[in-house]
């Protein structure tokens, strides 16, 4: 009886130093780890000075790193600049989601504009004509000043009830689409090649009725649209086109997109390339051509067409 006490008293001291050994060892193992890290060296006490000197100056810059992200990345701004839909857009998408009634022109004609738009705008931009496209140039020529020539005072009355914010004047012509014929023969005199503001032009094809402020201004871009020219009675395009000709050889510098729309019929087409000039003409889709006409002003001896 007493052996087994015994025996049972040994077993239970074995165990305790067991996992007092145990004990023992991780703790040793711990210290060890602490002190003396894989793969390290001891340094220098001068070293490791410099070391975490070197370390607080290391981490202030990636600091400063983290707090300018977001200004490095646009597609996430934390204080957007602009929060409001510009006025001209807002009026274009309320208009033409509410109306059945679309442009003269096809999306591929107008294409050909909206290309040179979207280098040039905000610019300068004339238009003969006042029709159900105006908001449309407005809106894609935003920040910059889109003006429209109308032949028609009844109409533009009716198109500022819907849209007061476009600009818009109302100018006459005094040809008809039958004499084109007989006004081509004049435009090809020399007193027609003569560069110069066309107020003061002695060419007979040369519009001087504009707001003074139409010629003055330089404009980037010009389309011509208007005035009718649909029937031999009609006004015609042939002076429309002869002096925005005049008005991009007779900037101080630069050169000026011409856009002509409906050369399928006989005065747009022969004279947008009697006056316009063919070796301006860089593309036609449709029924519009684009032209860009350089100022004459800075070569005086410039044939007036290439």
């Amino acid at each position: 009886m007493r052996s087994k006490t015994q025996s049972s008293i040994n077993i239970k001291l074995i165990v305790c130093c067991f996992f007092f050994l145990l004990l023992l060892l991780v703790v040793t193992w711990s210290s060890f780890s602490s002190s003396s890290p894989p793969n390290s060296s001891p340094l220098p006490e001068t070293h490791l000075s410099n070391s975490s000197t070197d370390l607080t100056e290391e981490e202030e810059p990636q600091q400063s790193a983290t707090t300018t992200t977001p200004a490095e990345c646009p597609s996430l701004p934390l204080t957007p600049t602009c929060t409001k839909t510009p006025p001209s857009l807002a009026n274009a998408l309320v208009h033409y989601a509410t109306t059945n009634i679309t442009p003269q022109q096809t999306l591929k004609e107008i294409s050909v504009s909206l290309r040179v738009l979207e280098k040039k705008s905000p610019c300068n931009f004339l238009v003969f004509g006042l029709g159900h496209d105006s908001l449309m140039w407005t809106s894609l020529n935003h920040g910059g000043r889109t003006v429209f020539l109308e032949e028609d005072k009844a109409w533009i009355e009716q198109i500022r009830e819907k849209l007061p914010s476009l600009e818009s004047y109302h100018v006459s012509y005094d040809t008809k689409v039958h004499q084109a014929d007989g006004l081509m023969e004049t435009g090809m005199g020399e007193e027609c090649k003569v560069v110069s503001d066309p107020r003061f032009s002695k060419c007979q094809l040369a519009l001087k009725g504009f707001p003074s402020e139409i010629y003055d201004i330089e404009w980037d871009l010009i389309m011509v649209d208007a005035p009718t020219g649909y029937h031999d009675e009609a006004p015609g395009r042939m002076t429309a086109i002869y002096t925005a000709g005049l008005m991009a050889r007779n900037r101080e510098n630069g050169e000026t997109d011409v856009f002509v729309h409906d050369v399928d019929r006989v005065v747009e087409d022969k004279f947008s390339k009697a006056f316009l000039c063919e070796g301006y003409l860089v593309e036609q889709e449709g029924r519009i051509r684009h032209f860009v006409v350089p100022s004459h002003r800075t070569r005086p001896g410039r044939a007036f067409c290439p």
